[in-house]
């Protein structure tokens, strides 16, 4: 998608060098047309009508090439946004399921690392750091396969501070627009999270 984006970028570069050497051609010749059709019955109105009419089919095209690249960025956020709520909806499913069979077998462990690849994709710097405390969590709680209600605390909590980041790399732009505290915030989610420890 990137490249599709660079490679428009290079093509509006060379319509508009175009576009520009066009007019400034097609401004030469109508001023001669203007100045030699000064004898002719309407042919002044005739070519500012020519003129006026270049003018605008230009601008239009400006105006949609512009409306397709902000398009096509806006589609590819939208798509890398969906991505990202999936892959990290998929963890907190998967780590409920862990959670309410109170173990951790070898297939929880693999499916947890092809997780682990794919957040690798989409998540941002922040996310990863925090799996990655996730990740230590749960390889020490499970080493014996029997999460303990305390050893479920601890992975719980480290879910918390996972999921802080997960919501500031989905919507954190739109928090910090709405003037929401990004610590305040933090600190609700772990709160309640912890609130609920057995």
């Amino acid at each position: 998608m990137k490249k599709h984006l660079r490679r428009l970028k290079s093509e509006s570069i060379i319509l508009m060098l175009l576009t520009l050497l066009l007019i400034a051609g097609g401004y030469l010749f109508l001023r001669y047309a203007y100045h030699v059709a000064d004898s002719l019955p309407f042919s002044q109105e005739v070519v500012l009508v020519i003129l006026g009419t270049l003018i605008t089919i230009f601008i239009t095209a400006l105006l949609l090439n512009k409306q397709t690249s902000v398009e096509l960025q806006k589609e590819e956020n939208i798509k890398l946004l969906e991505l990202k709520a999936d892959s990290y909806l998929e963890l907190i499913n998967h780590l409920e399921q862990i959670m309410l069979e109170a173990e951790a077998d070898r297939t929880d462990r693999v499916r947890l690392r092809m997780l682990a690849s794919k957040l690798a994709i989409v998540a941002s710097p922040a996310v990863l750091e925090q799996f990655e405390h996730l990740i230590h969590v749960f390889t020490d709680i499970t080493r014996d396969e029997a999460i303990q209600d305390s050893e479920g605390n601890r992975l719980m909590h480290a879910l918390a501070l996972l999921t802080v980041e997960m919501r500031a790399d989905l919507v954190g732009d739109l928090d910090d627009r709405d003037g929401v505290a990004r610590k305040a915030l933090s600190n609700q989610i772990v709160s309640n999270s912890d609130a609920l420890n057995s």
